[in-house]
């Protein structure tokens, strides 16, 4: 019999792909989320040949449908729960921080007191963020302190501490990752790679919150797909990988990259504007634990990435031209 997962949040970006990833390496997926299915263009997982007969989908909301989806999980009986499901944006959750609280703390409380029961699981991984570490400078392992700026991180820090007492108490399966930027075809439009990339070929400025001078990594989302499935299985249960690469730029330099890719010249495309609140400056993961203990290392260059996002975009504009361009909030 083939490996089964379970997939919280299998419509967003990150684990939409992750679907894709153990689809075709093999497993039976069950994917779930409180959206529909959207188009092809933003779930990658349609894109293989590997769906038939292997993926189920419900759609149930983390918030509300809590009971429904223990019972989902404990009828597919998987290997592994995968969990990407987040109120995942830094700047919006000044403006609501009682709905990031409760998504993120309460409503994933509420399943891990769930799947705890579950004596069968053998890894829970709990997607998380290095936004809990705040601003920081130099290079940051996963045992690093706590330090969250924003009312997102903070709700993310409180998950993951909560996690710890489940794993001392329960000794409940679980792990996390850590992810730098992630990108790649598929991804949200208001996101900064495929947001300048559209916003290019429809003519439109950009604008680039305080000059773009915070520094990332990006990650392609294939390599992150990979490593998440190892952590499920190769994952020490009660710690944390964080996924990275070792490059580092500027927010601007990203853009500007974009730019010469498609020949157009920065200062025609871009409007600097005031930068977000709380923004952190810099968090730069170290990714020597995945790499030593997982066998795992990103094969897809930042170059080579922002090409296939710039097919993709090619490939749906006319599709991807009639969305919303800008984050809509949904609580």
């Amino acid at each position: 019999m083939s490996e089964k997962i379970a997939v919280i949040g299998s419509n967003s970006f990150s684990g939409s792909w992750f679907c894709a990833h153990a689809l075709e390496q093999g497993l039976d997926v069950l994917g779930l989320s409180r959206s529909p299915e959207l188009g092809k263009a933003f779930l990658p997982y349609q894109w293989t040949k590997a769906v038939k007969g292997k993926f189920t989908f419900r759609q149930l909301d983390l918030n509300k449908h809590t009971r429904e989806i223990a019972s989902a999980i404990g009828d597919f009986h998987p290997d592994y729960v995968i969990n990407f499901a987040a109120q995942g944006m830094v700047a919006q959750s000044w403006e609501h921080p009682t709905h990031w609280y409760q998504t993120n703390v309460v409503a994933n409380v509420a399943l891990h007191d769930e799947l705890r029961k579950f004596s069968w699981l053998k890894k829970y991984v709990h997607v998380s963020t290095p936004e809990v570490y705040g601003s920081t400078s130099g290079t940051i392992t996963e045992d690093s302190p706590y330090n969250p700026s924003t009312p997102y991180a903070a709700s993310r820090a409180a998950c993951d501490l909560h996690l710890r007492t489940f794993f001392q108490r329960y000794k409940f399966p679980w792990t996390f990752t850590r992810s730098a930027n992630v990108y790649g075809p598929g991804q949200q439009l208001y996101r900064i790679i495929p947001r300048t990339v559209l916003f290019i070929k429809l003519g439109k400025r950009l604008p680039l919150h305080g000059g773009g001078h915070s520094v990332r990594s990006f990650i392609h989302i294939r390599d992150v797909a990979d490593a998440t499935l190892r952590v499920a299985r190769q994952g020490v249960p009660g710690a944390g990988y964080h996924l990275s690469t070792d490059r580092f730029v500027s927010i601007r330099e990203l853009v500007e990259m974009i730019c010469a890719k498609l020949g157009v010249n920065f200062a025609e495309v871009v409007d600097v504007v005031d930068d977000r609140p709380g923004k952190d400056a810099a968090y730069l993961l170290d990714s020597t634990r995945a790499r030593s203990t997982l066998g795992w290392r990103e094969h897809v260059s930042l170059e080579e990435g922002i090409a296939e996002t710039v097919r993709w975009v090619d490939e749906y504009i006319d599709y991807l031209k009639a969305q919303p361009h800008d984050y809509i909030h949904q609580p």
